[in-house]
């Protein structure tokens, strides 16, 4: 049903963080970027970039092993390139890859309000965690206890990311957990 990304949340929901700067790769000024999405190839297309507050034009583009190398036209010696090290690196919310009809993103998820099927309130996602079987959404009820809910169709019924909420018809033994 779900299939999230690993896209980090931003804390500007208007941009979608997917990469991490890490160390510098040769004597060029190419970065090691730490690739935070499902969707690498991404890379190979960009002309821009923002990494942390600014805004960097990409000279190239590689691949090497689990890394994306990137050369930034702004920082085109290593020393320069090195202070880069650590920032992320975000695109606007609308260059976000589209996703197909019943897939999400896990910092849309990320923040809903949970609803049974009775309307009543059940809590706030803060988290996905990834199981490797199915996602389960990590929720904080009022009172502040834990609710965990597996993403599956028989379990979460409606997400609706415009209207800020998700609606689930928990099994009574995860319902009345503690």
């Amino acid at each position: 049903m779900t299939r999230l990304s690993p896209f980090a949340a931003n804390k500007k929901k208007d941009r979608v963080t997917i990469g991490k700067v890490g160390a510098v790769h040769g004597i060029h000024g190419e970065l090691r970027i730490i690739p935070l999405t499902d969707f690498v190839e991404r890379f190979a297309g960009m002309k821009e970039v923002m990494v942390g507050d600014e805004m960097l034009h990409i000279e190239s583009c590689k691949f090497h092993k689990q890394f994306v190398l990137l050369k930034f036209r702004e920082y085109p010696v290593r020393e320069q390139a090195m202070r880069l090290t650590g920032r992320l690196l975000t695109v606007a919310r609308d260059e976000a890859v589209p996703l197909d009809e019943g897939e999400f993103y896990t910092f849309d998820i990320i923040g809903l309000t949970v609803y049974d099927t009775a309307g009543t309130e059940l809590g706030t996602v803060e988290n996905v965690l990834r199981t490797g079987s199915n996602d389960v959404y990590q929720a904080r009820r009022p009172d502040g206890r834990e609710l965990l809910i597996p993403a599956l169709k028989a379990v979460v019924r409606e997400i609706d990311i415009a209207g800020g909420r998700m609606v689930v018809d928990l099994p009574e033994e995860t319902d009345d957990a503690h």
